[in-house]
């Protein structure tokens, strides 16, 4: 701007509204709020749903058309699967949704795609040979609707360019200078769309780090940011290699990790901050131990260093992981949070009255209309619902068009039903004149209130029926505060169609509304990318888990998931731990596996590689001895009776010893934690429970190295009370325990 842009011709593209609202906030700090708001700064999405909309002619739609969401696309796909006779058990609409967007994401029409003999044959080898049909339908119906998917959205601005070369060179022509950040998230159709609104002048700036492309199977394309010099001419590169979050011993980790990939931009990222310690190589037998291990070292460290548990986060690769911590800090009494859970809009009362919202802008949309004809529940059944469907398809029209001429359509329902539809009909039509001449706030109460939502939901004092008015009541203050924002920024007129438009497009990173500031954070790392903590504990480092065994035999896979390890490890500020447990639950059997070859990746000089003898309930009583400073010890009995009654589940699991490091070839000997060495007995059975004396140590299956306290009973009914170093107190049943004598 400074340099005479003006800008309105600068366009600037995020993946999330929190981002874009960041960078507006602060610009206009620079050169004022009047200058600032005129920017065409937001997501992909957003921007080219802007553009969309002041060119929904030349692509067929109406100027309120709508956006379905993940639920509305799998509600339609669901339907026009059991119209087509197909079954559902070939035809899983997650995964033929899964098709149409890839291929959406490459820029392939419905036509296209059934016209591609290639197609046909993949999805014959799958046996689902009529996706190609089902594409179609959903794309016509879609039309039809009035209604785009996320995906339609890059497809018909690609399209929109593509076929109108003079709409083209408008936008060109105004975009002067374009700008994308996080550019290693870019997919195909992104990549395409800003090669066309770039090429001739070439104006553009983009950001991003190909060390952190992780979201390859969202369809992001890495090669987009390593060929960008092969793409442009004249590209000039500035390497930002200075890390302003980490300490220099976990930036130098997280470097000597990355460069066993092959394919990247070399650089050299460093950090001027304190050399900090070196990342701490958690040994754990199990993983309720890890879990356990895990939040002990969390306790001790909030307790030596004051933190707030909010400096926390527990980082895994599946989202499967998260229950065996959730159980150890429930029974701990540790807040904590679920990050990435199901998104405010995503409930069902908000989809309901959003759907209502939806309908009064755009009455042809058929989600929203199937969704709410009968709720609340005004006599309109499945029956009646199916009848208006079938006759919206045998004519080409929409079902709203439908109950609009019922007779012209042949309809074929009795007065009474008849009579439930039109007042139906006349409802929605009230709240769409509403929604012409009303700002949004308004129309969005009345709703609620004239639908019967509100008091359907406030028919009893249920928890269940409280929270769901706390929700409706929330969406009703967020619109208030929407038109607020919007009217102070010099907007007039807010319409619904603008709410509808701003909250379709919100991803749960942006409808975050805090209340989570005190606790510890659970994430897949795949949702950590961005997020920042003083202590980051990364799980699960294990041969087929983390790397995925999905991985395995593709080198351009296998370094993706190197890049999402140096992601999580690069998120921590302070203190990083690297976790894994010999044995676990998955897949409903007990699995012993190796420990990750990203653990030798790592330079042995940044790695505590001493078996760490973590944090134990005693020394959470005592001074607190960090895991770094504490010598090895059994600490003794203190904790809680967690895991009472875990004995009896294992009861009928076969046991495997495992009191060596499973092998690997990328594990050498000098990072593979130390382990007792050849026991002194093997399996431990009711045979020798003689061998077992007061004060002999042990190894258990499920809950690591522990000194018997205790012997009770005789023969098959011999007990033996044990302290295990991290895990606790127990009493184990000689006749089906599972442990190894190691003296």
């Amino acid at each position: 701007m400074e340099h005479g842009y003006q800008p309105w011709s600068i366009l600037a593209l995020t993946f999330t509204n929190k981002a874009a609202g960041e960078m507006k906030e602060r610009i206009a700090k620079i050169v004022g709020k009047d200058y600032a708001k005129m920017l065409w700064m937001g997501t992909f999405h957003s921007i080219f749903l802007r553009i969309l909309r002041k060119e929904h002619e030349l692509i067929g739609f109406p100027p309120n058309f709508t956006i379905y969401d993940a639920a509305d696309s799998k509600s339609l796909v669901k339907a026009i699967i059991k119209e087509l006779d197909l079954s559902d058990k070939n035809y899983k609409p997650g995964t033929v949704l899964g098709v149409i967007s890839n291929a959406k994401n490459q820029l392939v029409t419905a036509e296209q795609y059934a016209a591609n003999p290639s197609n046909r044959q993949s999805d014959a080898r799958q046996n689902m040979p009529a996706i190609s049909q089902i594409f179609v339908r959903y794309s016509n119906r879609c039309k039809q609707s009035g209604a785009m998917d996320f995906d339609d959205i890059l497809l018909y601005t690609f399209l929109l360019f593509e076929q109108h070369p003079d709409v083209l060179a408008k936008w060109e022509q105004r975009f002067r200078y374009v700008l994308v950040d996080e550019y290693q998230d870019t997919n195909f159709a992104q990549h395409r769309i800003v090669w066309q609104l770039t090429h001739l002048h070439q104006h553009v700036c983009v950001v991003g780090d190909d060390a952190q492309s992780i979201y390859s199977f969202r369809g992001a394309n890495i090669d987009n940011i390593l060929t960008f010099k092969k793409i442009y001419n004249n590209v000039q590169m500035f390497k930002l290699e200075q890390n302003y979050r980490s300490t220099q011993n976990i930036v130098e980790a997280a470097n000597s990790l990355i460069k066993k990939n092959q394919w990247q931009i070399q650089k050299e990222v460093f950090s001027e901050n304190d050399r900090g310690e070196k990342l701490h190589l958690l040994d754990t037998h199990s993983d309720i131990e890890e879990a356990k291990v895990v939040v002990n070292n969390i306790r001790a460290i909030k307790r030596k260093e004051g933190c707030d548990y909010s400096d926390f986060a527990i980082l895994y690769r599946t989202n499967a992981q998260s229950r065996v911590f959730e159980d150890t800090l429930r029974k701990e009494a540790l807040p904590y949070r679920i990050y990435g859970g199901l998104s405010f809009y995503q409930r069902k009362e908000i989809k309901d009255v959003i759907a209502y919202f939806r309908l009064a802008v755009n009455p042809n949309d058929e989600e929203a209309f199937k969704r709410i004809i009968n709720y609340p529940a005004r006599g309109i059944g499945a029956t009646t619902i199916n009848k208006i469907v079938a006759a919206a398809n045998q004519h080409g029209v929409s079902l709203w068009t439908v109950i609009g001429q019922a007779d012209a359509y042949g309809l074929g329902v009795n007065k009474g039903t008849l009579a439930k539809i039109e007042s139906f009909r006349q409802l929605i039509m009230q709240f769409m004149e509403n929604a012409q001449t009303l700002p949004a706030n308004q129309v969005g109460t009345m709703i609620v209130k004239q639908s019967g939502i509100m008091a359907d939901i406030y028919q009893d004092a249920t928890p269940e029926n409280l929270s769901r008015q706390e929700n409706v009541e929330e969406l009703i203050n967020g619109m208030e505060d929407f038109c607020e924002m919007r009217v102070e920024e010099g907007n007039e007129n807010i319409s619904l169609s603008d709410y509808l438009s701003e909250v379709s497009l919100l991803s749960d990173v942006d409808t975050d509304k805090g209340g989570d500031e005190h606790k510890i954070t659970l994430m897949t790392i795949h949702s950590s990318k961005g997020l920042e903590f003083g202590t980051v504990f990364v799980v699960g480092m294990e041969e087929g888990l983390f790397p995925s065994e999905m991985v395995s035999g593709s080198p351009r896979a296998m370094e993706e998931e190197r890049r999402l390890c140096y992601v999580a490890i690069t998120r921590a500020k302070t203190h990083c731990f690297l976790s894994y447990a010999q044995c676990r639950f998955r897949f409903g059997q007990m699995e012993f596996s190796a420990p990750s070859r990203f653990l030798s990746d790592i330079a042995s000089q940044y790695l505590d590689r001493n078996r760490t003898l973590l944090m134990s309930s005693r020394s959470l009583e005592d001074d607190v001895e960090l895991p770094w400073q504490r010598k090895s010890r059994i600490a003794s009995p203190n904790t809680s009776n967690f895991f009472k009654g875990y004995e009896e589940k294992e009861k009928a699991r076969p046991f495997r010893p495992s009191s060596v490091t499973p092998s690997h070839p990328s594990i050498p000997s000098s990072v593979a934690p130390s382990r007792p060495s050849t026991p002194s007995t093997s399996v431990h059975s009711s045979t020798s429970s003689s061998t077992l004396t007061v004060g002999t140590h042990i190894v258990h299956n499920r809950f690591g190295r522990g000194e018997v306290l205790r012997l009770d009973g005789t023969g098959d009914n011999t007990k033996a009370t044990v302290q295990f170093e991290n895990v606790g107190t127990k009493q184990l049943l000689l006749k089906f325990a599972k442990f190894e004598v190691i003296d």
